[in-house]
Parts: structure tokens; sequence; C-alpha cells
């Protein structure tokens, strides 16, 4: 069986460049290290260090051998991290995922009811690419991604889509910005200076379609996966920008910018994937409810 402190001390005299530097890390002596560096190559009669000089250099053996030892120990790193962060016996472990075009205060007001729930949770959130929440929420990594579409019907990965809710869009600016564009809106954003969602995201192709239906051609100055990082820009008076107008005075508040129009005809939807059909967990009954009863009227 593969020796692992062996490996480890291997992994960290290639990591630091040296022996010496080993012995001051791992505070053993450089007859520990090297001692059982040399049982270690003895075992598959292999040299995974050649002496230069004064400097040790990898061998083709330990070349090939360094990537495996560091995925390795970065995985026992983030199982160490894991084990050490386990809830108290008292709370229920609620982890979540965001797809990252899903708007920051939209995730908040969602998740806000799970922490007035009476079984205390503990809520961990990661923010991901779509495809990548899955792929973990598959694996029961996670219990719930939050996203702006269901389940992907070319995936092949066994999940159940509830939808949240849905709403229309704001259109938002700076003052200067609503001075020269806010009139006579929808026409106004003709040829405005736009900042719209990623290709990635489902409401980018509805807007779209409505422009063309509209006339309009506004002018798309940035594209945005990151809802906060288009927002940023927005607020700095880059350009004009988007976001459900159920955060709409959210959004004004934070940002310092103004509604110069909204529409209905273009509208976010919003959506928890579980890999449950008849969902059980707290946490999610909770947000589901939220929604309904709080955020969106479906």
């Amino acid at each position: 069986m593969l020796n692992y402190r062996q490996l480890h001390y291997f992994w960290v005299v290639a990591k630091t460049g040296s022996i010496v530097r080993a012995c001051e890390q791992l505070n053993l002596t450089p007859q520990t290290i090297s001692g059982q560096i040399s049982l270690f190559e003895q075992t598959y009669n292999i040299k995974l260090f050649r002496r230069v000089g004064r400097q040790l250099e990898l061998t083709e053996a330990g070349r090939q051998t360094l990537p495996y030892a560091e995925h390795m120990f970065q995985l026992g790193g983030e199982l160490e991290l894991m084990l050490r962060a386990q809830p108290n016996e008292q709370q229920t472990l609620f982890r979540v995922g965001v797809a990252d075009v899903v708007p920051k205060s939209i995730v908040y007001r969602l998740l806000a009811p799970t922490m007035e729930l009476t079984e205390p949770l503990r809520i961990t959130c990661r923010e991901d690419k779509l495809e990548r929440l899955l792929a973990d929420l598959a694996i029961q990594r996670l219990d719930l991604v939050i996203s702006d579409s269901p389940m992907p019907s070319h995936l092949d990965i066994k999940g159940f889509s509830q939808k949240l809710g849905e709403c229309g869009i704001s259109f938002f600016a700076t003052a200067a910005l609503a001075d020269r564009h806010g009139r006579d809106f929808p026409h106004g954003l003709h040829d405005a200076p736009l900042l719209i969602p990623g290709p990635e995201t489902v409401i980018r192709s509805r807007l779209q379609r409505w422009f063309a239906e509209q006339q309009i051609q506004p002018r798309i100055v940035g594209e945005f996966d990151d809802s906060a990082l288009m927002q940023a820009f927005g607020q700095s008076g880059s350009g004009i920008f988007i976001g459900p107008s159920v955060i709409a005075e959210e959004v004004k508040r934070q940002y310092g910018v103004q509604v110069i129009g909204q529409t209905d005809a273009v509208s976010e939807s919003f959506y928890a994937i579980s890999v449950e059909r008849k969902v059980s967990h707290p946490g999610i009954v909770a947000i589901a409810e939220g929604a309904r009863r709080e955020l969106f009227s479906v």
C-alpha cells in the first residue's frame, strides 16, 4: 500500500525546492526526510530527485509523480477544512449552489426565510457556472441549486426543477444617462449605451427579441455573466442596465440610479433545482414558500 507519509515528504521537498526548507516547514530533521524519501524510492525502484550542484532537481519519475501528489494533498486539505467546519448536532447543513447569472439581491431574498426557521440551519453558499453546480448536486455535494433556468434537458443528471417565480424587468440608469435617454421609453433606448447579461443567460435572448419587436437598437457597450459586475459598471455611468422589477427599489438605493422604464413583456424566471421530486429539506421548503408568498406572484 502506498505510504502517504513518505509521499508527503517528497511533495514538500519538491514544492520548497530543498530538504532544508522542507525541514523548516515540517519541523523534522534532514535525516528523517531524506531517509523516508529513500525508502519510498527503494519500494518502487525509482529515483525522484537528482542533485545538480547544491540544488535538487526532479527526475522524470519525480515530475510524473508530483501532479498526483499535488492533487491528493489538495483534496486532503479540502477534506480537513470540511471536517473542521461540520455543524454542531443542533444544526442542519444546507448547501446551496447559485448560478452566477442570478442577481445577488434575489439570492439573498430567496434565502432569507431559511434564517427564520425554528430548526437552526447552517448555510454554505457557492457561486459558479450552472453545469458545474449541477454536477455537484448529482453527487450530493449540494442540496439545492438556484438558477435562472430549469434543469437542462441535455444533461444526463437526475434533478427536478421547481419554479420559484417570475417577474418583468426594469431599466436602470444614472441621472445623467436618464436625462439623455429616459424619455419616451422604450424608444429612448435606441442608440443608448446598454450593459446586457452574457449569452449564457436566459434573459439575453428574450431581451434581444423584444428590442427587435420594438424596432429598437441600443448600442451594447458591455456584456456580463455576473449581474453584480454589470450593476457596478451601471453605477459608474458606463451604460443603462437591467434587473428584475421585484428588486427595483433595492437597486435604486444601493447603486444610486433611477428606473427609466419597465416591461413585463420580457420576464426573468428563477428555479430551485434539487435531486428530490418531493422536497423534504426544511431549507428548500422555506425558500419555495417564501418566494411565492413574499417575493413573486406566480
